[in-house]
């Protein structure tokens, strides 16, 4: 599995930015999807995901800022983020594994076998 995000940069506060993350050696049907994030303390909190059955799930603080979705055809997903605050400032990552009658939420990150390389988003 390859995991491999962009669209990350800098905006000002109230703006938008769209991260996208392509996949490859998975497939959409029998993998769950997260977006993980790593702020400048080092919290590392699960942002939103979705589940094979395309259910997705958003931290409260973004709820109504953020929308995740998947293009099964291209094996890629989007984090729509609209109205960022500086409080969103953080190195973003696409995280992946098998799909789960868990809760997405309640997983640990060590629960989540593959991973990108990150990217970041800053917000002034």
């Amino acid at each position: 599995v390859q995991l491999v995000e962009s669209g990350g940069g800098s905006v000002q506060a109230g703006g938008p930015l769209r991260l996208s993350c392509t996949a490859s050696g998975l497939s959409y049907d029998d993998h769950a999807m997260g977006w993980y994030r790593l702020g400048p303390g080092n919290e590392c909190e699960l942002v939103s995901s979705i589940s094979s059955d395309g259910s997705p799930y958003y931290l409260e603080s973004v709820k109504g800022r953020f929308t995740v979705s998947q293009d099964n055809r291209k094996n890629v997903i989007h984090l729509e983020m609209n109205n960022l605050t500086v409080e969103d400032t953080a190195t973003y990552y696409c995280a992946a594994r098998v799909k789960t009658r868990l809760q997405l939420y309640l997983l640990q990150p060590d629960q989540w076998p593959d991973w990108g390389q990150g990217t970041q988003v800053t917000v002034s």
